[in-house]
């Protein structure tokens, strides 16, 4: 495919999503609203990537200021050897299915998800909203490791669970997935984040294996963000953001989305919270 198909690919309006590795915003103050729409590659993880950080939590997060700060957990606290952890996790938080979040939830996804940094690693719950972490060997870093969007919590530990089953506690639930092709994600409105991340209404990724065409995409209009589009088809034919510079361009912006003054370093998609942190100046 050379050309877009508009109706087999923009069926519902638009198309998927990334985010950059640095870079200034254009709006200084967030503007809720609209719809964000960003194309992908076919690469096996970018439109996973951005699913995972709409639609799920994790305990920690690196906030767009670098400020480690807490999730799902509210507050943490190690021994002196910072080997044996307690995590006091948020009340009031619920699942996109109505069901409360519990220690449970935590020690089942973390448990499921085999990570090497809990490796060997007792994990339980020490009350409904309580949680005990004793390490094999003492880690300072264990509250930024826990940050790792990989590591994200899913009710009753379904961190594998079918598309059509994602439930999470995240600012978007999962209102269509169509593996490797399509992602619609609408915010959910009493969600425990609602007033400081989240500031579209929806977000929709489409997957575009051609870079031209998701240049095309990004060029007509049809999304508002592209991951690794080809530079060719992008240059002097219009108004656009190039991240992380405009020679390495690893996702390009219309000129109305705005992100935050800093965005994370880890990786293009801003490791997927793209979603949850940009923004449309105008909608």
């Amino acid at each position: 495919m050379t050309r877009i198909d508009r109706r087999a690919l923009f069926t519902s309006g638009a198309a998927a999503a990334l985010l950059a590795a640095t870079g200034v915003s254009l709006a200084a103050t967030p503007r809720p609203g609209g719809r964000l729409r960003l194309a992908v590659p076919r690469d096996g993880d970018s439109l996973a990537a951005v699913v995972r950080g709409a639609v799920f939590d994790t305990l920690t997060e690196v906030a767009p200021d670098g400020v480690l700060r807490g999730e799902l957990a509210e507050s943490w606290r190690g021994d002196v050897q910072a080997r044996v952890w307690r995590f006091d996790l948020r009340a009031g938080v619920r699942f996109h299915d109505g069901a409360a979040f519990g220690a449970e939830d935590v020690v089942r996804s973390l448990c499921a998800h085999d990570a090497a940094v809990l490796k060997d690693a007792r994990i339980e719950a020490i009350g409904p909203l309580a949680l005990r972490i004793e390490l094999a060997r003492g880690d300072p870093d264990l509250p930024l490791r826990l940050a790792d969007p990989a590591l994200f919590i899913a009710r009753d530990g379904e961190v594998a669970a079918p598309d059509g089953a994602m439930n999470g506690t995240g600012l978007y639930r999962a209102v269509r997935l169509r593996e490797g092709r399509h992602f619609l994600g609408r915010k959910v409105a009493d969600n425990y984040r609602r007033d400081r991340a989240g500031w579209v209404d929806e977000i929709e990724v489409v997957v575009i294996p051609d870079a031209m065409v998701r240049a095309e995409a990004l060029r007509d209009g049809y999304v508002d963000v592209a991951a690794w589009p080809a530079r060719d088809g992008l240059r002097g034919r219009g108004d656009f953001v190039f991240h992380p510079s405009g020679e390495s361009v690893e996702l390009a912006t219309r000129a109305n989305v705005g992100v935050p003054r800093r965005i994370g370093a880890s990786g293009p998609l801003d490791d997927g919270r793209l979603v949850e942190r940009w923004w449309l100046v105008e909608s």
